[in-house]
């Protein structure tokens, strides 16, 4: 009953078209401005919260293709790691993806906080980075899910899963858990595996109403 007017979205937003950009990365577009990215993409988890429920696929404004965007983020930030600019020791095609998550507190060895990302690259891996692309790049995130399950089960896996965080470069782990960061995974897992909460997010009346009303369109839900 009290929606925000398409203005409000399209200036706040989408910055009245400035949220988009052709820009690219390792050939991969980037498609849309990341903020404070300078060039690059952000912290992976920019493309898992929103969309635990809105599907991305096919899912387009006026301005981006999401379903575009979320994937060339997964994937751009798969060649980071594997590229490795910065040398870190156990950046490869198996131990791959950054995003907010527990860090390594360079003074003093001990547990810190940061967000991630290429232009904020500590050597810090966290798990649920690729484990919540598994939608966007399932075999790349399969294969990080094998090597910690595999390869490192005693090393990186607890009670609940994968540790927050691990850095093979400074032989660090810390064996906690970060709710928000564990939160991610299990919906986007899920929603590799049978889009069930995307469904049945799309199928709320409420939610198409609102992204009919600004401009949203989804080549997935027939609208």
């Amino acid at each position: 009953n009290y929606a925000i007017e398409k203005t409000v979205y399209t200036e706040g937003w989408a910055r009245s078209g400035a949220i988009k950009t052709s820009s690219s990365q390792y050939g991969i577009p980037l498609i849309v401005n990341h903020n404070g990215a300078n060039g690059t993409v952000g912290p992976m988890f920019w493309s898992h919260y929103s969309f635990l429920g809105l599907d991305p696929r096919g899912l387009r404004d006026d301005y981006v293709n999401y379903g575009d965007a979320v994937v060339n983020h997964s994937k751009i930030m798969y060649q980071y790691c594997v590229t490795n600019p910065k040398s870190w020791q156990g950046y490869n095609s198996k131990s791959w993806g950054l995003t907010a998550s527990y860090s390594r507190n360079p003074q003093t060895g001990g547990d810190d906080y940061a967000a991630h990302q290429p232009n904020n690259d500590l050597g810090i891996i966290s798990p649920t980075a690729a484990i919540s692309d598994m939608p966007y790049t399932p075999t790349e995130s399969m294969n990080f899910l094998r090597f910690l399950y595999n390869e490192n089960y005693k090393k990186y896996i607890g009670v609940a899963g994968p540790y927050d965080a691990y850095s093979v470069h400074y032989n660090w782990v810390t064996p906690r858990y970060l709710a928000i960061d564990q939160g991610t995974i299990a919906p986007m897992v899920e929603n590799h595996r049978s889009a069930f909460l995307w469904q049945l997010f799309m199928s709320a009346p409420d939610v198409k109403q609102g992204l009919l009303k600004l401009g949203f369109h989804s080549t997935q839900y027939g609208f």
